[in-house]
């Protein structure tokens, strides 16, 4: 059982820690493409926030969003494989975080394609998410491991 469980956090902390490796390697000066893409998504997710709640988002670089994603992914992959609860946090804050801005369904027509990719890469980051959620409840109910004690040894005189 004990192998099985850590092949399974293995290949799906693969899928966190090889898009943080791509973006790593894409990254270069300006962001990269990750960063292209969430500029104007971020804005719009930005100025929604500000109109929702009367308050001015600050200025937000690129660049840092996605250093932050990209370290999110990686440290909370890498510590997610070795069945930390702290990895698995920081895998959950990362999908909380982005998977609403990245995957905008709701801005889009229906009818339109883009419509239907947005929706099916939204519906997969939620069930991650979920998996996330059920893997920090079954750490949380299993009891820990408790010291046996030692029955007394009788005394012979």
């Amino acid at each position: 059982m004990g192998f099985f469980s850590f092949l399974g956090r293995v290949l799906f902390a693969a899928f966190f820690l090889l898009s943080a490796w791509q973006t790593y390697n894409d990254f270069g000066v300006d962001g990269g493409p990750a960063a292209k893409e969430i500029k104007p998504k971020l804005k719009v997710a930005l100025l929604h926030i500000s109109s929702k709640f009367g308050i001015a988002t600050p200025e937000v670089d690129n660049k840092h969003v996605v250093a932050t994603i990209t370290a999110l992914k990686g440290l909370g992959g890498l510590l997610f494989v070795f069945g930390s609860s702290f990895g698995a946090y920081l895998l959950l804050l990362q999908l909380a975080i982005t998977t609403p801005i990245l995957y905008d369904f709701y801005n889009y027509d229906p009818t339109k394609p883009k419509f239907e990719t947005l929706l099916t890469d939204f519906a997969q980051n939620m069930a991650l998410f979920g998996a996330m959620l059920f893997f920090i409840g079954m750490k949380n109910s299993m009891p820990r491991r408790q010291l046996k004690k030692k029955a007394p040894k009788a005394k012979t005189t």
